[in-house]
């Protein structure tokens, strides 16, 4: 049998005393906690372990001596600390010496109770930084990823689920370690805290100002949300103007995620720690990146030079659709077109610029005093001044989306016709309670009139198509723009930036697993280990610790897509959850 015993690497400058810790009989493994240091009293040891028990439901007991080098030369205390095993019983008693030669070396005697028979080939000393094993979060092994593993899934996973048991034995006994050389008790120790508590001033402070701060902050989210969802403004075309905008949707957002930092409840578990740290850390990120967007903005006058810039921009644009149409409204790389149709329809897009331009040039004297509060607004966030933008390309390119939508519409109801009519021609019809085509009987009339419309409009189709093809050109290229501001604002959204910033500064934190080095290998002595933490990669924290967001991301496929341009129905640059695309 191989008994492995955990020895924190801070306990070998410890003077002689009484190993604490926890024996896990399942694994055959002892987790030493701390040293005790002599002299102490018998009585006021059991009483202390007894209230450590009842705090943190570990079973924490005296596994055995420990014997300094430097303490054995003062005083022989050896024979005294072995008598011990009879004061606090236990299945095993560890006897650790430590050698003259090296202090990271020692003997070990195992004793066991029953036939008081020592193991000395069979312990292995595993050395184990304490700090960061009590801080760390040893996760789960991915289940995919271990099957992929040459069938050595099983095996990885009873390793994490054992080491599972030694990181939560230490984590659950912070209330040890919180006592220090500093401190006037009977009964003094060394562990990875003894010289001294690790603070620090700032978080103290900062930890007794945000109680008051996020009770303000959640009385001031809860009002704010109480009014937006208020009846006044859940009336029938605020509710549907609330709903489209991008920037209204961001903004309930991160009301949501205020509401969610700022609640007095605390962390129940690992997860909902993480998320609300994450949530904290990228509403700042994203205020922090929204304040330099303005120190940007306001300076040299760039808001006046946007201002400026923006309406010749929209007339350039206003000039090119003109050429385009007219363009289309002749003979388009040599096709013959019907001639009527193309007036009409050319004529009709020309109407809407016009219409657009003149708009546009009505509201330019207000167009700087409008940009200049919009860039305000990024003061809220990055997020809410990427979301505005999009709304604002939305408004300045509703032509286009007209334009498309109109020619959309007139190319579906053409497709629709001629495979309706071409049914007609075959004997069928398109049975709607069935959802399916059934064979039909059509007399003279039926056949001569169905005749007359399809001819008439695939002959149309070409003109309808060439516009539909072109106005869906320049709408896709809308939709991809606004499609990477939205992928923009959905990365910021969900990117779990404190948990990428524990990997980067403290990896040891989101533990993956561990592995082992030799430390000491000496013949005749225990095999000594030196433990290290696996930390988790970035892309397993991003898919463990990713945080939810408003937006999702477009379920149809590429044939799918293709099939519904080709059809002309209509196509939208985001869809959203439990929303119909048409």
């Amino acid at each position: 049998m191989v008994i492995k015993v955990f020895f924190p690497s801070c306990c070998p400058e410890a003077e002689s005393g009484l190993l604490l810790g926890r024996w896990i009989p399942e694994q055959n493994a002892a987790v030493v906690l701390a040293i005790i240091h002599y002299p102490f009293i018998p009585g006021q040891v059991k009483q202390y372990l007894e209230q450590i028990q009842s705090v943190t439901t570990v079973n924490v007991s005296v596994l055995g001596s420990w014997s300094s080098h430097s303490s054995r030369t003062k005083d022989n205390i050896d024979q005294f600390l072995q008598d011990l095993s009879s004061i606090f019983p236990h299945d095993f008693w560890f006897q650790l010496t430590q050698e003259k030669e090296s202090r990271s070396v020692f003997k070990c005697h195992v004793v066991q109770q029953c036939d008081s028979k020592n193991d000395k080939e069979n312990v292995i000393l595993i050395h184990y930084d304490q700090r960061k094993v009590m801080l760390s979060k040893l996760h789960d092994v991915d289940s995919k990823s271990i099957e992929c593993n040459h069938n050595t899934g099983e095996e990885a996973e009873a390793i994490t689920s054992d080491f599972a048991a030694i990181f939560d034995t230490v984590a659950k006994c912070e209330l040890l370690f919180m006592i220090d050389k500093y401190d006037e008790t009977p009964i003094k120790f060394t562990h990875w805290q003894s010289a001294g508590r690790e603070t620090s001033i700032i978080v103290e402070l900062a930890k007794q100002a945000s109680v008051p701060v996020c009770m303000v902050l959640l009385f001031l989210v809860t009002f704010v949300l109480n009014i937006c969802k208020s009846r006044v403004l859940n009336i029938w075309p605020l509710h549907i103007l609330w709903s489209r905008l991008t920037t209204c949707v961001q903004l309930a957002h991160r009301l949501d995620h205020l509401q969610t930092i700022a609640s007095s409840t605390k962390a129940q578990n690992h997860t909902e720690f993480m998320r609300k740290a994450n949530l904290f850390v990228s509403f700042l990120i994203d205020v922090g990146l929204g304040m330099l967007l303005i120190s940007w903005l306001y300076q040299q006058n760039r808001i006046g030079q946007l201002a400026d810039a923006l309406i010749p921009a929209a007339d350039h644009i206003a000039k090119e659709l003109e050429i385009l149409l007219e363009w289309l409204m002749g003979a388009p790389a040599g096709l013959k077109m019907n001639k009527a149709l193309d007036e009409v329809l050319g004529h009709f897009f020309l109407y809407h610029i016009h219409l657009w331009i003149s708009y546009i040039h009505l509201m330019s004297p207000f167009i700087e005093m409008i940009l200049w509060y919009v860039g305000l607004s990024a003061c809220l966030g990055l997020t809410v001044a990427l979301s505005i933008g999009s709304d604002i390309i939305a408004l300045l390119t509703f032509h286009i989306y007209c334009f498309y939508v109109y020619g959309a519409r007139i190319y579906c109801l053409k497709i629709y016709g001629l495979s309706s009519l071409w049914r007609l021609f075959r004997g069928k019809k398109w049975n709607v309670l069935r959802q399916r085509v059934d064979s039909c009987s059509y007399d003279l009339d039926q056949l001569f009139i169905g005749t007359l419309l399809f001819t008439v409009l695939l002959f149309l189709l070409p003109t309808t198509a060439l516009y539909y093809l072109v106005f869906t050109l320049l709408r896709l290229v809308v939709v991809v723009i606004q499609g990477f501001i939205h992928l923009l604002v959905d990365l910021i959204n969900s990117l779990p930036l404190y948990a990428l910033g524990l990997r980067l500064c403290r990896p040891y934190v989101l533990a993956a697993g561990v592995k082992f080095h030799v430390f000491q290998k000496v013949a005749g002595k225990p095999l000594h280990l030196l433990m290290q933490i696996n930390p988790l990669t970035y892309g397993m924290i991003i898919k463990r610790y990713r945080l939810p967001t408003y937006g999702c991301y477009p379920k149809d496929s590429w044939a799918a897509l293709c099939k519904k341009l080709f059809i002309g129905r209509l196509i939208y640059p985001w869809k959203r959850r439990n929303e119909k695309q048409d």
